[in-house]
């Protein structure tokens, strides 16, 4: 049974920082990807940023980048987001995904993917 705990959102006024965390109980047997996604009101939910644990590769969606930092944490499973700099665009519900990389072929080449297929309930940011 797979759950994760995210903690750390708040309120904060543009160019603050916020350092969001995230906790995954279970087990992915072929290593495993953990992101954040987040939701603003009345907008679908977006993809923000993402770590592969095994190989540390990290990927960030544009209108994050350079400001956001994802990475994992010493506890087995755990992963943070640091930003800096935040936007009133940042606020939003935040949540943290986890899944098992498969390996896929996409477009003819071999890649290693991630559904995200697990999520937590999610930690308000609010950027005035």
């Amino acid at each position: 049974h797979v759950q994760l705990v995210e903690s750390g959102g708040g309120s904060v006024q543009a160019g603050g920082s916020l350092r969001l965390s995230c906790a995954v109980s279970g087990y992915f047997d072929s290593g495993s990807c953990m992101g954040w996604f987040r939701q603003a009101p009345g907008q679908t939910r977006e993809w923000v940023a993402s770590i592969f644990t095994g190989s540390g590769s990290t990927y960030y969606a544009d209108s994050v980048k350079g400001r956001f930092t994802v990475s994992q944490g010493n506890a087995k499973n755990t992963m943070s987001l640091q930003m800096v700099g935040l936007k009133p665009e940042d606020t939003g519900l935040y949540y943290c995904a986890a899944d098992q990389i498969e390996p896929r072929l996409v477009d003819g080449t071999d890649q290693l993917t991630c559904d995200f297929r697990y999520s937590g309930q999610g930690t308000q940011v609010t950027v005035s």
